[in-house]
């Protein structure tokens, strides 16, 4: 699913309801650039097996919902710029991400709104790792 929809510029809405992700490994730039969607539920995604995030939401600027609730990130090693240039995007609750295996996140929050950075300060305190927890929080605006 690496980069499915990556640089759909002119998707404004999309069902993914009956997607079956259950063996997929990569999901990497699946939504890279899709700049005038506005609204995803993922809820039905099973990312058990998902090790690559990266670039996942890079520049989806005008998405303001996105249901990922249901998201089981304890496999992910590749988190960076997955949410990067997202400024539209306020409610995000990533309370329930494990975190534990993720080694890369540059840029995963650059260019983000600073409401939902806040909003996320309990998965910063997940890492034992300090250098790692300022590259989530660098660049915040």
């Amino acid at each position: 699913m690496r980069s499915m929809f990556g640089k759909c510029n002119n998707l404004k809405e999309l069902n993914l309801s009956n997607f079956i992700t259950n063996k997929v490994t990569n999901m990497a730039g699946m939504f890279n650039e899709c700049r005038n969607i506005i609204e995803l539920n993922l809820f039905n995604f099973n990312t058990k097996n998902i090790t690559y995030m990266s670039f996942m939401f890079y520049n989806c600027n005008n998405l303001k919902k996105l249901n990922l609730s249901s998201f089981i990130t304890n496999n992910v090693t590749d988190m960076s710029y997955m949410f990067y240039n997202c400024n539209n995007l306020i409610n995000l609750n990533l309370s329930k991400f494990n975190i534990t295996n993720v080694s890369k996140v540059d840029g995963i929050f650059h260019g983000c709104h600073k409401k939902m950075i806040d909003s996320n300060k309990s998965l910063f305190k997940k890492f034992n790792d300090n250098d790692l927890m300022k590259e989530f929080i660098k660049n915040i605006n």
